[in-house]
């Protein structure tokens, strides 16, 4: 125990020790194991939940006295094995620790004035050359302690790259899928690089800003302008309830002289504590692999987007979108009989059994002897349930033919929204239009036949509420769902309840009292509906799409009878 201890620098174990009395509230020089995955956050080092329960099995099988409690001592060693194995995060730990930072010139002879890396004191120096020679196993220590220009210089910025882009992904910041066009799908922005998506980060900020976008990190960032646009837009929308606001300020961009406009650039980013990586010369220069740290450090200290208008949507309405469609998937599963009855929707669905029933709901074949039944073993539980969920993915990619591009059967198991939405939807909308499919003598039932025949059906009956996407703004009225109820079953709607369009405008209270309406008057007539009033104010057009096409399954169900 006392080898791994003094591999810990004093300070670093100092920091562990407060971390662990955080969490031991009552003093006792213990926590239990469930508390363990509270005592990693806190010491800066946040672990996945299966991964924390895995480490808890561990423990169990290798706990001498039993007890089932964790100890310093214990809680230490465990840390540390951990770090030892995680290299690529003791690299971005070492980088981004702020305490007993060195400086030294930078990657260029250019940009070795002005610009400041960082390593940490000399007791950490040798301990990152192992971890460079054991992750570079071509690499010589010797080379590197030589200090070989090429050596040094190339591992130096792949280093600060694992470290400044470890972070970068949808899974680390749900918000990003707010950076996603009109029209396009989650599997493509999940295949974006790091590198990609902080392009796509930039000329978010900067369409918000009125002004010209990036296509690259070199000859388009040269004169400052795109950057003084993005710390502006970073300052704006910035949340802090411990400081002030900073106000950047726009004067530099009239400075002519480009080396002193970036100077005055880099001021400002000082003034949000991001001057790190580029000088002037580095900016002007357009040095592409220091720029991009740059921009990659800025997203790194200030990633959010909720307060900014996303494709229409701000980042409260997104979230809220969230919320409805969980409901609206929840209420399609149970009314399916899928069991156990889901009430929650990703810590029920982590185990995959209720996703298997759903693919057979839509004649996707499930080998029940595969899949692992409850109860499930106190060792190894979780890794039975992970079994499941990378059966279900594995049936979702190669016999259902979903996208499901990023997402794997580690991300149902811990509960992931992102990614555990993105397979139920595909669910669902496979279910539906399975249901048309059968009503229509098998003929495959896609988006545009579901749009053509709601604005048909209207149309017969010379109604004026049509639509020309499933994203038109007029559903947020509700009245070509109304409209299209009253073609269907005539004298169901009772007109004096629903609200009209004054100067073809509605406010928002009877948007949804219109919606609260018209899912009711669906449910009435025997519409199998699954969206709330919510999805129709806010046209979330996954939702409806679901409810048109429920709709017209009914409608034409009617017909055939």
């Amino acid at each position: 125990m006392e080898s791994h201890v003094t591999q810990i620098s004093r300070d670093h174990l100092d920091d562990l020790r407060e971390a662990f009395n955080k969490i031991d509230i009552d003093n006792s020089g213990f926590v239990s194991d469930f508390e363990l995955q509270e005592l990693f956050r806190e010491a800066s080092f946040s672990l996945p939940g299966y991964k924390v329960r895995e480490i808890i099995e561990t423990f169990i099988n290798g706990d001498t006295n039993k007890d089932d409690k964790i100890s310093f001592e214990e809680f230490v060693s465990i840390y540390q094995e951990l770090k030892s194995k995680e290299l690529s995060e003791t690299f971005r730990k070492t980088i981004s620790r702020r305490d007993g930072i060195r400086s030294f010139g930078g990657m260029s002879r250019i940009s070795s004035e002005g610009t400041q890396h960082s390593y940490s004191g000399e007791g950490e120096y040798a301990l990152c050359v192992l971890l460079i020679c054991r992750l570079f196993s071509h690499i010589d220590a010797h080379d590197l302690m030589a200090g070989k220009p090429h050596l040094v210089l190339g591992l130096l910025w792949q280093i600060i790259k694992v470290g400044l882009f470890a972070d970068i992904e949808i899974s680390k910041h749900e918000g990003l899928i707010g950076l996603l066009s009109d029209g396009e799908q989650l599997e493509r922005l999940l295949s974006l690089s790091p590198e990609e998506m902080l392009l796509r980060w930039v000329n978010h900020h900067l369409q918000n800003a009125g002004t010209s976008t990036i296509s690259n990190f070199s000859d388009d960032i040269k004169d400052s302008r795109a950057y003084f646009y993005l710390l502006d837009q970073i300052a704006q929308h910035e949340e802090s309830d411990f400081k002030m606001r900073v106000k950047i300020d726009m004067s530099g961009l009239n400075e002519h002289n480009l080396d002193h406009r970036a100077e005055l650039m880099l001021r400002q980013a000082a003034r949000l504590d991001c001057r790190q990586f580029v000088s002037p010369q580095d900016v002007t220069s357009g040095n592409s692999k220091l720029n991009l740290a740059f921009v990659a450090n800025l997203f790194n200290m200030h990633p959010s987007l909720q307060r900014t208008q996303i494709n229409g949507l701000d980042g409260a309405h997104f979230e809220g979108e969230t919320r409805v469609e969980e409901k609206t998937f929840r209420n399609w599963m149970n009314s399916l009989g899928v069991a156990p009855y889901v009430n929650h929707l990703y810590s029920d669905l982590c185990d995959g059994l209720v996703i298997l029933q759903l693919f057979e709901k839509i004649n996707i074949p499930v080998n029940w002897k595969k899949v692992n039944n409850p109860p499930y073993p106190y060792l190894g539980g979780n890794m039975k349930k992970l079994e499941n969920c990378n059966y279900a993915v594995d049936l979702g990619r190669h016999l259902a033919q979903f996208s499901l591009v990023g997402i794997g059967g580690e991300n149902l198991n811990e509960g992931s929204k992102m990614h555990t939405l993105a397979l139920v939807w595909q669910l669902m909308r496979r279910y539906t239009v399975r249901v048309l499919s059968d009503l229509g003598d098998g003929e495959k039932i896609g988006d545009l036949i579901i749009l053509n025949w709601v604005n048909t059906t209207l149309s017969q009956k010379r109604k004026d509420s049509q639509i020309s996407s499933f994203k038109d703004k007029l559903i947020s009225t509700s009245l070509p769902v109304i409209d299209l109820i009253d073609v269907i079953a005539p004298g169901t709607v009772k007109w004096d309840m629903v609200k009209r369009l004054e100067k073809r405008v509605m406010d928002e209270d009877d948007k949804l009292n219109n919606a609260k309406y018209a899912i009711s008057l669906a449910r009435k007539i025997g519409a199998r509906v699954y969206a709330l009033p919510d999805d129709l104010v806010e046209v979330n057009p996954k939702m409806v799409l679901t409810l048109f096409a429920c709709l017209m399954g009914h409608g034409l169900k009617k017909v055939n009878h």
